[in-house]
């Protein structure tokens, strides 16, 4: 029986890069989505050669709901349930960044409004739901994987790390992290492991408008590793979790970053 992972915002970036390296490791997927139907189609099929190309055979299915609203995160998770009736990983990866990078004296409420709903509320109680139902599926036959279930979210080394043209996301991604050591420490009478993710400077569609700027700082020194992070790398990290690779540490923060979060003199 293959392990079941539901990812939000799989269709690109690094939810697609997510996706790619569970496939590989012979999961069922559920790709949520909230716009790009064709992207996730395109991730979906791409998984499933993938799986294919290493001798699995894995079911992929895309669903489009908006995490931001809770009966749309109540859709996603009824879609997992008809589709494979169990779930074994949730990766809380769906994110949004501001539509304009606004100095903190001149950002609007509704920017900071629209941050907090997808980014924090979203995740957090679209954990709430998996985790009651990880929790009822304790003791039902497992997965392919002998590992716990996991809950892993993506934030961001702006949970820690201030820009002041864009102070809302920072602001989410910190309040974000909070959900990791919330949830670990009550799921884990059950068996269930919680992660968080801090990827540091990934190339994807989000990072583009900005990618001078960070090819400057990186070669000048801002991370140890100098190069730009991939969703693959980000992938990878995910899959190792996936697969046990962690079992006795829950709560645990893990960076993907280049050594970014390394202070030095």
């Amino acid at each position: 029986m293959n392990a079941v992972a539901l990812i939000t915002g799989a269709s690109r970036g690094i939810g697609r890069g997510i996706a790619l390296e569970l496939a590989n490791d012979g999961c069922d997927l559920v790709l949520n989505f909230v716009n790009n139907a064709a992207a996730a189609r395109q991730t979906a099929a791409d998984c499933a050669s993938a799986a294919q190309a290493g001798g699995r055979t894995i079911r992929v299915e895309t669903c489009q709901a908006d995490i931001g609203q809770g009966d749309e995160r109540q859709r996603l998770i009824d879609f997992t349930r008809s589709r494979f009736g169990r779930l074994d990983v949730l990766v809380n990866n769906a994110g949004v960044a501001p539509e304009v990078r606004a100095d903190i004296l001149d950002a609007t409420e509704e920017s900071f409004d629209r941050l907090l709903r997808i980014n924090v509320k979203g995740p957090y109680f679209l954990t709430q739901l998996a985790a009651r139902w990880m929790i009822q599926q304790s003791g039902a036959a497992g997965p392919r994987f002998e590992a716990k279930p996991k809950i892993i979210t993506i934030s961001s080394v702006s949970a820690y790390a201030a820009s002041t043209n864009r102070g809302d996301y920072c602001v989410a991604k910190a309040a974000l992290s909070m959900l990791t050591p919330l949830f670990a420490a009550r799921l884990a009478e059950y068996g269930i492991l919680v992660y968080e993710l801090r990827p540091g400077i990934i190339a994807t569609d989000m990072t583009g408008p900005v990618k001078a700027r960070y090819d400057k700082l990186i070669q000048e020194g801002l991370t140890p590793i100098k190069r730009w992070g991939t969703p693959e790398d980000v992938g990878k990290a995910v899959s190792a979790l996936v697969r046990g690779a962690l079992p006795f540490s829950t709560g645990e923060v893990i960076n993907v970053d280049g050594g970014f979060h390394i202070r030095r003199l």
